[in-house]
């Protein structure tokens, strides 16, 4: 019997192979190199043992958050964060940002692509609203609200063929701004021109009695090397019978603001009157004309701390003195006043009655928002007034205590000069965000009712313009939404009738 060695029961346990303690070292070093080049060159490193482990499909929230540094579930590993855009490694924030919009945006076009959308929430259909409604479950202003969100809810997108003479020249020019005519039987289009510059003309709508909505681009386009900062109608010899145009001057050529009669573009009247009135300014930012019968053919521009009123036939001007840009201007229609909002955030109103101007005495009421006023739409009971401003804020205004009783949230913006839209007859509220997604309101109670993305991916450069109306192409027209964007044109209608010629003849 061999004797206990108490030297043999010290020793240590019998080394691994000598592949096995290399192989155990190289592991180890290389983890360090992956978790080293992690840090410095943004080479990807996998996660922890706890994320490793975790399903695939779990959400990224399961995942530790490390300072710095994104998980991405798809490839399992960690990488690093930039705080800007770098050639060797274009992983930053705003390009997660960017890939995360777009997800939702696609899953968004899909979701209104279903012929059966879902519900805008659960239980809330016409067939059911109407039953409460009957029911006295539901109140009035409730149930108004209510149908217009199953309305809404219910828009699809219809692409509109535009329609021209030359049929061998499609339109290839992004549209920048579209403004509709009283009637919604017209659409001032402006587009910008690849090579400098921007194009502008009309379209005209009309209806079927099918149901459809047809588009035709008036004959004459015309071509400026400027760039066109803001456009309204103006009724001077019948009601839209001219538009007016602000155009920012280039190189030499100064700024100016032109009247220009609708007829000027289309061939078919061969006796076109001339422009009627245009006079060089230094910079408009905006314009409006009057339809109060005391101040008939009267048009204001907003200027760099002016603002100018100017009678179109007689020439006759008045100037007032701001402390900052005007960018938003609209006329009260009952009462010769005009609301105008400024890049320092201020929303005043000008009584053209009032003779006195000093002091800013002739102010007839004075109210700020946070940020610049990019849009002012006065409603129909002209005691209240709408504002948005570059924070992304539409508050609703009662005039005669100055103070916000209804805000609209939801809106994004920035920096961008975007306008906001009222159809009262609806009771809708639209607005075209930054982030490319038209978002509509209730404007009774200031729910938010639905958000469109855009057809196409968001971009600075491809912000849609909109008009809402509920008789596009005139008194026997259709009601919905139309939407510019690149150089397409959509129609969304505000019912689930609506068919297009082409759907019609190949059901035929």
């Amino acid at each position: 019997m061999k004797k206990w060695n108490w030297r043999e029961g010290q020793r240590p346990q019998r080394r691994t192979g000598a592949g096995q303690y290399r192989g155990w070292r190289r592991g180890q070093r290389s983890t360090q190199e992956e978790q080293w080049y992690g840090q410095t060159e943004s080479r990807p490193f996998r996660a922890s043992r706890r994320a490793s482990t975790a399903a695939p499909g779990l959400p990224s929230a399961v995942f530790p958050e490390l300072p710095g540094f994104y998980f991405d579930p798809e490839k399992n590993r960690y990488f690093r964060l930039l705080p800007g855009h770098n050639n060797c490694n274009p992983l930053t924030k705003e390009k997660l940002q960017e890939k995360e919009r777009e997800k939702e945006r696609q899953k968004m076009l899909a979701e209104d692509e279903k012929l059966r959308k879902k519900a805008p929430r659960r239980g809330l259909n016409s067939s059911l609203v109407l039953q409460k409604r009957h029911l006295g479950l539901v109140q009035l202003h409730s149930y108004c609200r209510q149908v217009h969100e199953v309305k809404v809810s219910g828009m699809r997108r219809h692409k509109l063929e535009i329609q021209s003479t030359d049929n061998s020249n499609p339109n290839t020019d992004n549209f920048r701004l579209i403004v509709a005519d009283s009637a919604c039987e017209r659409v001032f289009t402006v587009n910008d021109v690849s090579h400098g510059g921007c194009k502008y003309g009309i379209m005209s709508f009309s209806s079927s009695s099918r149901g459809s909505l047809s588009v035709q681009m008036c004959d004459n386009l015309y071509f400026t090397n400027r760039k066109v900062n803001s456009i309204c109608w103006a009724s001077v010899n019948y009601p839209d019978s001219h538009v007016l145009l602000c155009l920012v001057g280039a190189a030499d050529t100064p700024g100016c603001v032109s009247l220009l009669p609708a007829s000027l573009f289309s061939n078919s009247n061969p006796d076109q009157p001339g422009m009627l009135c245009s006079f060089k300014i230094s910079s408009a930012w905006s314009c409006a004309w009057c339809l109060n019968p005391q101040f008939d053919k009267t048009f204001s521009t907003g200027l760099s701390h002016r603002v100018i009123l100017k009678h179109a036939e007689t020439g006759r001007t008045q100037t007032y003195s701001t402390g900052s840009d005007v960018l938003a201007q609209q006329f009260a229609q009952r009462v010769p006043v005009l609301f105008n909002g400024c890049r320092s955030g201020e929303i005043f109103s000008i009584d053209l009655r009032q003779r006195g101007r000093r002091d800013h005495n002739w102010k007839a009421s004075r109210f700020h928002q946070e940020s610049a006023i990019t849009s002012v739409r006065v409603l129909q009971d002209e005691n209240y007034l709408l504002a948005a401003d570059m924070l992304g804020q539409i508050k609703l205004w009662d005039v005669r205590v100055t103070k916000p009783v209804q805000e609209y949230k939801g809106h994004y913006n920035q920096h961008a000069y975007l306008p906001v839209h009222v159809c009262e007859p609806e009771g809708l509220l639209m607005a075209v965000g930054q982030d490319c997604y038209t978002r509509v309101w209730s404007l009774q109670d200031g729910h938010l009712l639905r958000t469109i993305p855009s057809p196409y991916p968001s971009a600075n450069d491809l912000i849609p313009s909109v008009v809402f109306s509920s008789k596009i192409g005139g008194c026997r027209g259709l009601p919905g939404l139309l939407m510019a964007v690149k150089h397409d044109l959509y129609y969304y209608p505000y019912n689930t009738d609506y068919q297009e010629v082409g759907e019609k003849s190949n059901a035929g």
